[in-house]
Order: C-alpha cells, then structure tokens, then sequence
C-alpha cells in the first residue's frame, strides 16, 4: 500500500511540475510578444533619406503614378496653390474669414459631415468628419452666404476631390461659437 500511494504521489508531482512548466512558457511567451508589440510601436521615425526611398518606391506604384499625373494637372496645381493659400493661417492657428457656399459636399465625397466654403475667393471642403450624437447639431443651422470665423488644425488634398480640405476644428457665426471639436480622450 505504501508503495502505491508513492507512486500516486509522484504522478501528482510530476503532473503539478508538468502544469507549471506549461502555464509559465505561456506566460513567457507572452510577455516576450508584448515585448515585440512595444518594440515595434517605439520603432525610432525614418531618416530623411529612408523617406524619400520609401517616397521614391510609392511613385513608382499606379496609385503613385495617377498622384503624379493628378499634380501636375490644371486642377491638381489649382487645388495645391488654394491649399498653400491657407496654410500659414492654419498653422498660425489664426482665424479665417470663410463664406458658405454649399451645404452639401460634392458628389461622391467620403468624407463625413461638411460644408463648402469660400476663403479668399478660393473653394475649399470644410470637413468635420463622421457625425455622431448630435454632435454637430448646430452645425445644422448654418445655410448658404452665412459669414464664418474659422479655425482648423489641417489642410490636405486628394486627387478624387477637386478643392482642398479643410478640417473644421472651430466654427464662429455672427459672434457665438456654433462649434468646437472636441479632443479625443487618450491620444494625441
């Protein structure tokens, strides 16, 4: 009896000793993927040089080639000097006089809630991005010749779209603030 219950135990042991060298390989292998996870989210920003390879390897694809065409096109240079026509302000982060000129985006635009606006003489999309939760209710109100003080953090362009795109952070009609955007919670 003594011999069985010794053989019992050691089948207990060596099944414990199994169970923990199992759970910690799991538990290793694991802290070594987080580990990868933030050596890769860490990774140190591409050299000047490592950009325009990598700048240089994406206009030889057709997505780059069409870009290129695009950029040297009457409308793409049109849309690339309205863009530069505000860019200063914008990163002044200064306050732009806009007029409203359509309260819809043109046909096809992917781009979320948005107005048309004329800055300067110059058309441009005014985009807040995808509407949640009333969120953007006064925004509502607005209609076409409404005078605006604008604010934005960015200005970008696309080849589908034939007016530079402004990105609406801050919105002032006839003296009260009709909208604000709201920064993200956790992130930059």
């Amino acid at each position: 009896m003594l011999i069985n219950t010794t053989r019992n135990m050691k089948k207990v042991i060596y099944v414990l000793v199994l169970l923990q060298v199992v759970v910690g390989g799991i538990v290793l292998a694991n802290s070594e993927l987080k580990n990868e996870t933030r050596k890769e989210s860490t990774q140190m920003p591409l050299s000047t040089a490592e950009r325009n390879a990598e700048l240089k390897k994406w206009e030889a694809t057709p997505e780059g080639i069409k870009y290129k065409k695009w950029e040297a096109s009457a409308e793409g240079k049109k849309v690339l000097t309205s863009a530069a026509k505000v860019n200063r302000q914008i990163s002044a982060s200064a306050n732009m006089e806009a007029l409203v000129t359509s309260l819809s985006l043109p046909l096809g635009a992917r781009l979320g809630f948005g107005v048309m606006v004329r800055i300067n003489g110059d058309d441009y999309i005014l985009s807040f991005g995808a509407e949640s939760a009333n969120e953007f209710q006064q925004l509502h109100s607005l209609k076409v010749n409404d005078k605006l003080i604008i604010r934005s953090r960015s200005v970008s362009h696309a080849p589908k779209y034939s007016y530079p795109i402004i990105a609406g952070d801050y919105v002032k009609r006839d003296g009260k603030i009709v909208y604000k955007r709201v920064p993200h919670k956790g992130g930059c």
